[in-house]
Parts: structure tokens; C-alpha cells; sequence
């Protein structure tokens, strides 16, 4: 039984907890809040590239954090570890990618803005809104792509402390 939770239930409850804290941080934003960023994303293509390449990196994390947590005899396989690093690296890019929608969704705000002489709020808001949501995108896809590589750091030192028995010590 200590072989099966330490091999495999550990583990895949390591990777089953950045899944659980996405739901969180779903549910804790405000309802109307995530109904906007819902309906702005469906017509914001860098935030469907953000997405996309965030979800792909974050599954493929997950699935060499999963293989990195498993404890094999006497160690660990430690042959994803700089995959995992790396990708850990490029999660960097996903606020930046998040930035430059920002910044492109101002300049298209301010480009239809000034050719005319009174532009409605609703139309200031429709064209600001994918500067809101790029920003948000590129937030989320880098807290999910972050925690992969602390999730094997942290789940190693927790299987590693099961799965050692100490040496027993003798009494004098």
C-alpha cells in the first residue's frame, strides 16, 4: 500500500492541485467580471493565442511534472527536470504577450477616438476591452505555467521524506 501511494497516488495529486487552484481563482472572480472577460475573449485573437499556447505549455508541464514526481527504487527521473526549467523560463513571455495587447488595445482605442469629435462610452469600452483581456490572459496562462516546476520541487522533498525510511537507531 505505501509503495502504491508513493508512486502513483502522490503524484497525481500533486498535479491534480494547480488544476484545483485554477478553479479557485475562477470562482473567487467576481461574476460579472468574468461574464465581460467571457464575451470580449470570443472576437480577441491574441487572446486565443494566448490561451492556446498557454494551455498547450501548462498540459505538457503537467504531464513531465507527473513523470518527474515518480519515485523510482532509489530516485527520481530526473531527465524532464530541464524541460520543466525551461518551459518555467518561457512562462515569462505570457504577461509580455499580455502587455503588447495592452498596449495595441489602447493605440486602437485612441486611433478611433480621435477622428472623431464625440465617441459614446460603450464604444470606448468596446474598444478597450481587449486591452483588459489580453492583460488577464496573459496573467492567468503565466500563474498556471509557473507552478509546474515548484509543484515537482516541493512534491519531491514531500515523496522523498516517505519514501526514506530513516535508519533505525539504537537505544544505549
Amino acid at each position: 500500500m505505501r509503495r502504491f501511494v508513493i508512486r502513483r497516488l502522490l503524484p497525481t495529486l500533486f498535479c491534480l492541485v494547480p488544476l484545483a487552484g485554477a478553479v479557485l481563482v475562477v470562482v473567487a472572480v467576481p461574476t460579472q467580471a468574468l461574464q465581460f472577460y467571457l464575451a470580449s475573449i470570443r472576437t480577441s485573437y491574441l487572446d486565443w493565442i494566448i490561451l492556446a499556447l498557454g494551455g498547450f505549455f501548462f498540459l505538457f508541464q503537467m504531464a513531465l511534472a507527473w513523470r518527474a514526481l515518480r519515485w523510482k527504487e532509489r530516485s527520481f527521473d530526473e531527465r524532464s527536470d530541464a524541460l520543466l526549467q525551461g518551459m518555467y523560463q518561457a512562462a515569462e513571455w505570457f504577461p509580455l504577450l499580455g502587455l503588447f495587447g495592452t498596449v495595441a488595445g489602447i493605440l486602437q482605442t485612441f486611433a478611433a477616438i480621435g477622428v472623431q469629435e464625440s465617441v459614446p462610452q460603450r464604444e470606448i469600452i468596446r474598444l478597450y476591452a481587449p486591452a483588459l483581456t489580453t492583460t488577464g490572459s496573459g496573467l492567468l496562462m503565466t500563474l498556471l505555467n509557473i507552478v509546474p516546476l515548484w509543484l515537482v520541487i516541493v512534491g519531491r522533498r514531500v515523496i522523498l521524506t516517505l519514501a526514506v525510511t530513516p535508519p533505525a537507531v539504537e537505544e544505549p
